[in-house]
């Protein structure tokens, strides 16, 4: 911004809208990527009049930038940096939704409410600061499963679900994808330092890497077998935990249904009445319960095979990567080649966990080298005393 574009009141109004017109875009842009990945027709429209909104908010601090003699920023110029859309596009989605409201929060006390010395500046922020807590509000609702969560609705359902203990949790295969590189290369790395330490790098480095490698790949793959098949027994025991519910409760059920639909935005007598037709068919109700409440688990859902091929090759990947410089160096420059390799491989694979966890990637890439470090540096110590 050139001097002769600062307005005689001084450029913190200027500054200022700068900074609401960047958080406006890239909310915009990221509510729309959300949009976009999400299959629930209600939770498409919610993201979308969101995103929306921030195009309105948008264009109204640009037409204040027009009006203080500056020229507005392009949008097309602006968007996203690629590794926020990628986290948009893979994070889970109540984990991004979480930070996404932790930043409407935080705009509203440090963006929106501080006077900036200028009167028509301040009360276009403030007006959209009004907007940004319905923001806040609407992000809060999408996680707990409607658009907004009517208190008493919440209060009453959480008593009910408080009541049914038996609820359990398994992990999908997904996450044994994405940490078996990470669990692979941690330990094979430390196979191969502490016997480069007790060897000087010799041949049996790679002897040692290559079984360490096969047997890491063959226990992940095992534990992520087991651990679907164990997600899926638990689906069928809290699908048969649900029936036995709707047998010996069918009332506090009728309830329980009504609830979930008042949170989705009907009246009381609407979702009453609608409980009540679902009720006459308990094969009806309890598929609807499994859905609202379990979030669609089934038995059938397990893929047990897919999550073990994914963790064992994912594993055996990173744990390759340790070895490989064996195949074609010995002694010291094979175990500084390995060193290097697999300490740069460790930042990457904690960059790329950063994908899901919404961390910055140079800290968790920083943390996951350290630990690379560590590792490596007490194995070959002990390799070294053995030796």
């Amino acid at each position: 911004m050139s001097a002769a574009a600062v307005p005689t009141h001084g450029s913190a109004p200027v500054e200022r809208l700068l900074e609401a017109w960047r958080g406006e875009t890239e909310a915009e842009a990221v509510y729309s990527v959300l949009a976009a990945r999400e299959q629930d027709r209600k939770s498409i429209g919610v993201l979308e009049r969101m995103a929306a909104a921030e195009v309105k908010h948008r264009r109204r601090i640009e037409h204040r930038l027009s009006e203080l003699g500056v020229t507005p920023p392009k949008a097309t110029e602006a968007g996203i940096s690629p590794w926020l859309r990628l986290q948009a596009w893979l994070a889970p989605r109540d984990r991004l939704l979480a930070r996404m409201e932790a930043n409407e929060q935080e705009e509203i006390t440090d963006r929106y409410e501080r006077p900036t010395g200028d009167a028509q500046t301040d009360q276009l922020l403030h007006s959209i600061r009004g907007e940004e807590q319905t923001h806040s509000r609407q992000v809060r609702g999408l996680r707990a499963g409607g658009e907004q969560t009517p208190p008493a609705a919440s209060v009453a359902l959480q008593r009910i679900l408080g009541r049914e203990t038996w609820h359990r949790t398994g992990s999908g295969w997904i996450s044994g994808a994405i940490y078996g590189a990470n669990d692979g290369l941690a330990a094979v790395f430390g196979i191969v330092a502490g016997v480069s330490g007790a060897t000087g790098g010799s041949s049996f480095v790679l002897i040692a890497g290559l079984f360490g490698a096969i047997a890491s790949a063959l226990s992940m793959a095992t534990g992520a077998f087991l651990a679907e098949r164990s997600t899926s027994e638990v689906a069928l025991a809290n699908i048969e935990g649900e029936r036995r519910e709707l047998i010996e409760h069918p009332e506090e059920e009728r309830e329980e249904l009504s609830l979930f639909y008042q949170l989705k935005g009907l009246s009381k007598t609407e979702a009453d009445q609608l409980a009540e037709r679902l009720s006459q068919n308990q094969d009806s109700m309890l598929k609807v319960l499994t859905t609202e409440e379990l979030g669609g688990s089934t038995a059938e859902s397990s893929h047990a095979a897919q999550s073990a091929a994914a963790a064992g090759i994912s594993t055996f990947i990173g744990a390759m990567i340790p070895v490989l410089p064996f195949f074609w160096l010995q002694g010291l420059p094979a175990v500084a080649t390995a060193a290097v390799v697999s300490l740069v491989a460790h930042f990457l694979v904690g960059a790329a966990k950063s994908l899901f966890t919404l961390r910055s990637w140079w800290s968790a890439g920083l943390e996951m080298t350290a630990a690379g470090v560590i590792v490596g540096g007490i194995t070959y110590a002990v390799g070294l005393l053995v030796r």
